[in-house]
Formats: C-alpha cells, structure tokens, sequence
C-alpha cells in the first residue's frame, strides 16, 4: 500500500523533526510505501527539519503556505493537494508536536490490511493535558452531541480511504472543520483506541479560546440540527417557565439563540469556491527526501 502522512505545523520545527525520526523507527518493520508531506502553515519563525538517518520513509516533502489559513485549513489543503497530485492508498494526518503518537500509526495500518476500504479514526480514550482541559473538552463532546446529535470523539489522527479523502476534498464543511466533515461525509467509518501523546517540544498551542472556536466549528458543520434542536428546546423550555418567570428563568433563552447566531456565522468559512483554489496559496514546494 502507498501510505500519505499528512503533517500540519505551526512553527514547531524542532517537534516535527522529533516525529518524522520516531514514525522511521515505528514503521520499519512494515512492508508499505510510506510518505511524508509536511504542510508549513505559513510559519513565522523558520528552521531546517532534519531527515539525516531515515530509513524506511520513501519521501518527505515540505509544502510552504503563502498565507496562514489554520489547522483545519491547513489540513484541507494537503487532502487537496495530495488527491490532485499524488498516488495513495491511505492518508493519515496527524499534529506534528507529538501528541499524535507515532507508535499508533502502525494500528491503523494493521487495521487497513483486515479490513480494507475503510476509513478507521482515533478514538481518545486517555489524555495526557491538564485536569481544566480535559473537563473543558468532555463539556465539548456534551454540547457537540447534545446540538447535533452526533458523537464525535476524534480528531485529526485518522486514517483515510481514497474515496473518503475524495468525498472530503469536494465538501466545503472541510474548509472550515476536519473532524465535522468526516463526520458528516463517512457514515461507515471503524475507530480504534487511540491514547493521547505529551508535546515534544514547549507548551500546547491549543488554549482555551481556541478549544472553544475548535468546538463551535465542528459544531456549525451541523447548524440546520442545531437550529432544529434549538427550536424544541425553546418551545418546551418556554411551556416549563410559563408559571414562573423571572430575570434567572429567562437567561438560556439568549444564551441558545447567542449560541446558534455563532454557529452560523462560523458556517460562513465553508467556501468551496476558496477551497477549490486554496493550492494557490502554496508559495513552494521542497523535496526534502526523495523517493528511493
């Protein structure tokens, strides 16, 4: 099998190289074609990524943004990118600091070879962040599926067919949401344990303002559910406080209609037409390791 891993970074240099040593060492016992391509998600500080040593990685290949479009986009493109120019089979995308673990890609591909054509996803089962995260993030799955009705316990890990990576490169959901996408163009997809890794290098890029923005995109994938849930939630809310209403009574009225004026102005980043174009943002392309 022709294997893609797709790696999205964000001045984390020193983190990726780190992966790629790790991923060689990994894989080394399987007998696939596995590449790399890293996408720079137009990086402000600038250093070599070190593939001195690799041995069993076909190629690696840094693609450089002209424009920062973030991690969802970033994702977006390389899926694009990869459909429009390469030969795969598979395509994992992973972050590339180390909290996807490298150790794991080799269940997903043992996976494949059992049941082939199917798209498996990570399914976190332990996470390695602090107490404040975790409980900010169980509070996501909560409201994700409490707003959508879909339970989505996954993230970027995953592990793609060809067909799903076509069915995502022709969904605008993708320009704005990896995981809301998949979610909603892949009803048959297969999931593993997948155990939450520890940053190679620094501190985790992902606070809690960017969990909230992270989880209001997913959602928004969804926003007509949304829409819908929030209309019956309203209607039988309002029948329950008739008798009783009051100033604290009142409060989830504008907080449910605050909430679905976010998720459809977050909706608004799904442009399929800027993400049929988005391969112009690409400012070069290095080969990095050539094929063997």
């Amino acid at each position: 099998m022709k294997i893609k891993i797709l790696i999205p970074i964000y001045n984390d240099w020193e983190s990726v190289s780190e992966l790629i040593k790790k991923i060689d060492l990994e894989i080394k016992n399987l007998n696939h074609e596995v590449s790399i391509i890293i996408i720079n998600d137009a990086s402000s500080e600038r250093k070599e990524i070190n593939t001195h040593g690799l041995e069993k990685i076909k190629s690696v290949e840094l693609i450089d943004m002209k424009k920062n479009g973030g991690h969802a986009r970033c994702i977006a493109s390389g899926l694009k990118y990869i459909f429009k120019k390469k030969d795969f089979d598979y395509v994992i995308p992973m972050d590339g600091d180390g909290e996807d673990r490298p150790s794991e890609i080799k269940d997903f591909i043992e996976y494949t070879e059992y049941l082939p054509n199917k798209t498996i996803v990570g399914e976190r089962v332990k996470r390695s962040e602090s107490l404040f995260f975790k409980i900010c993030y169980n509070i996501h799955k909560i409201l994700t599926f409490f707003f959508t009705g879909k339970s989505i316990k996954f993230g970027n890990f995953t592990c793609l067919t060809k067909s799903t990576v076509e069915n995502l490169v022709n969904e605008k959901a993708t320009w704005n949401s990896f995981s809301g996408a998949l979610t909603k163009v892949e009803k048959d997809k297969k999931s593993i344990p997948s155990i939450r890794g520890i940053r190679y290098f620094g501190p985790s890029k992902m606070s809690f303002v960017n969990l909230l923005r992270h989880s209001f995109s997913i959602i928004s994938v969804f926003r007509f559910n949304v829409l819908i849930r929030s209309i019956f939630f309203l209607i039988i809310y309002s029948f329950l406080i008739l008798s009783d209403i009051s100033i604290i009574t009142l409060i989830p009225i504008p907080i449910i209609l605050l909430l679905n004026v976010i998720i459809f102005r977050l909706a608004k980043r799904e442009n399929i037409e800027e993400y049929k174009n988005c391969l112009d943002n690409i400012q070069n392309i290095i080969e990095l390791k050539k094929d063997n």
